[in-house]
């Protein structure tokens, strides 16, 4: 154990950190958004959303942002024929219009190209460099361009590109390199090995754990960790933050993107806002990002004193037809184009439900999964509880001892009751370790016995009986309240949606947290009856496919 880390830990052991920080990746603006970027933002959001269900009183700031200096934007601004900083502004605005679209709740949206930032970027150097963390040297190397990094011998491999020529590439990311010689300031990333090691091995620090194994097997070798450029020439790479004292250097872009969570903490270290922020409790992240938030991130943290992430949760690439999306392979899944079809609420669903990080060119299964679980499932549920055939006085209903336990005896009533009672604890277990596509499988399967028991039950039946009138209200009850539950941990998933579900049947705002649902209405004597509100809601309209409009047209013809 390294006494700098046991140092950096005790530092902030003692301070009463009032307020959660979470974030997503910071977007690099070199083009508009697309299905992987969403993806990330829905997962931080989730995570956002349910320590808000979990704790009212929560204090939490959620940072999201978009990265805005370096080459690669010189070039896409220059291909573009605008301004720098116009492009900058252009490309921004669609990412906080992906936030706004899908529901991401952001308290923070950070710019690399704010005033504010470039002071934190300042500061921050200032403190490396302060802590003996930075010199100058003359470098040397393999450089990419499109991914803006030098690259060592072993991260480099031979190909043969598409004019037939031998060309040497990232062996990662495949993108082209070029042999640099150039001055930098350099970061003494080897000085942190052991800490970085020390770190690593933390439980649950990088989630999953196969994305911690990666992470430790750069590091847990018998080769030192190389020093990082922390600077180009400006001459080269003029849109960035300038070098302290040294317009000559411009600060690398990827030190001037990580700080943007500093700057969303509100850096820097000895204001009282940072204080009760830092450090982040989960950090959200694609895998490309993985070495920069998990090697470089930590230790330029170290460096300046300060504690690394609780947290950083990674996610594979978003692929399609099984490769990367990619601009030259003009495989980009829109969010935009495909909420046209989903709807919003629709695609926040259905990433967050599928846990899976592929996409093939058809809609099919996407659709399918929509229909029948928010339009059919849970938005028929509602349908049936608050329709007037079966529930003419339009409300949920106080129920009579006598009547429950003749319902309650049933086999399908014992088993919708088991299923509502152990959702919370389930659906917490789940959340808690981020696993949300686990806990929509649990609502929707509870959902299903709420279904089941309706039909069982044939209310419209019962109210055509002045005899089962009190068993009518019942079962109208047990279905709304199963509603109730699955709606207030539904939030963090899709909280429009379940607005609408808590709104329809009369559950106030200041009763939608998980400690409303570790109480159950049908053993609450104090319940009173609810009237619905009078609005008729339509809570996912079914999506009509090209093949449901051919079949529809054939059956008309034949």
């Amino acid at each position: 154990m390294c006494i700098r880390t046991i140092c950096i830990l005790r530092r902030y052991s003692d301070q009463a950190k009032s307020v959660k920080l979470y974030t997503t990746p910071i977007y690099y603006v070199n083009a508009n958004p697309h299905i992987g970027h969403l993806y990330s933002s829905v997962i931080a959001d989730a995570i956002q959303r349910w320590q808000k269900v979990l704790n009212k009183s929560a204090k939490i700031k959620f940072s999201t942002g978009t990265d805005e200096h370096g080459s690669k934007i010189q070039q896409a601004a220059e291909k573009n024929k605008v301004s720098l900083q116009d492009y900058c502004d252009n490309i921004s605005i669609q990412y906080k219009k992906l936030a706004n679209n899908f529901s991401v709740n952001y308290t923070n949206f950070i710019r690399t190209t704010s005033p504010q930032h470039k002071q934190t970027v300042d500061a921050f150097w200032k403190t490396l460099d302060k802590n003996g963390h930075i010199y100058s040297s003359k470098y040397s190397g393999w450089y990419c361009v499109s991914d803006e990094t030098f690259l060592t011998e072993v991260q480099l491999k031979e190909t043969v590109n598409a004019h037939g020529e031998q060309v040497i590439v990232s062996a990662e990311s495949g993108h082209p390199v070029e042999w640099t010689e150039e001055l930098n300031y350099m970061f003494r990333l080897h000085s942190f090995q052991e800490d970085l090691k020390y770190w690593l091995n933390k439980d649950g620090v990088v989630r999953p754990k196969k994305f911690q194994k990666i992470l430790l097997d750069l590091i847990c070798n018998d080769q030192e960790l190389p020093d990082v450029s922390i600077s180009r020439p400006s001459a080269r790479v003029h849109w960035g933050v300038r070098v302290p004292h040294d317009e000559t250097q411009t600060v690398y872009v990827w030190l001037d993107a990580l700080a943007n969570y500093l700057t969303a903490a509100g850096y820097p270290a000895d204001t009282l806002e940072f204080r009760k922020t830092w450090p982040p409790d989960v950090q959200v992240i694609g895998k490309d990002i993985l070495k920069f938030h998990g090697i470089y991130w930590p230790a330029f943290l170290m460096a300046a004193n300060l504690e690394p992430p609780g947290s950083i949760l990674c996610h594979s690439h978003w692929t399609v037809d099984g490769e990367k999306m990619s601009k030259s392979k003009n495989n980009v899944v829109c969010p935009f184009d495909r909420a046209a079809t989903y709807t919003p609420d629709g695609l926040r669903y259905f990433l967050l439900r599928g846990g899976c990080r592929s996409q093939r060119r058809n809609d099919t299964k996407v659709i399918r999964i929509l229909n029948s679980e928010l339009a059919d499932t849970l938005g028929n549920l509602l349908s049936r509880c608050c329709g007037v055939t079966v529930n003419p006085n339009q409300v949920f209903p106080e129920i009579e001892v006598a009547a429950f336990e003749k319902v309650s005896s049933l086999d399908v009533t014992k088993k919708l009751i088991e299923n509502v009672t152990s959702l919370p604890g389930i659906c917490r277990s789940h959340y808690d370790d981020m696993n949300f596509y686990k806990a929509i499988d649990t609502i929707i399967a509870t959902l299903h016995s709420a279904n089941s028991f309706f039909e069982t039950l044939k209310p419209w039946e019962m109210r055509k009986n002045p005899d089962t009138a009190n068993e009518l209200k019942v079962v109208l009850h047990l279905a709304l309240e199963s509603l109730r539950v699955s709606a207030i941990l539904l939030q963090p998933i899709v909280p429009n949606i379940s607005n609408i579900v808590l709104d329809k049947i009369g559950v106030g705002k200041e009763n939608r947290y998980f400690t409303d649902v570790e109480n159950f209405s049908w053993v609450d004597n104090e319940f009173k009856e609810r009237v619905l509100a009078p609005e008729k809601v339509v809570l996912f309209k079914r999506i009509v496919t090209e093949k449901d409009k051919m079949s529809r047209t054939n059956i008309g013809k034949s």
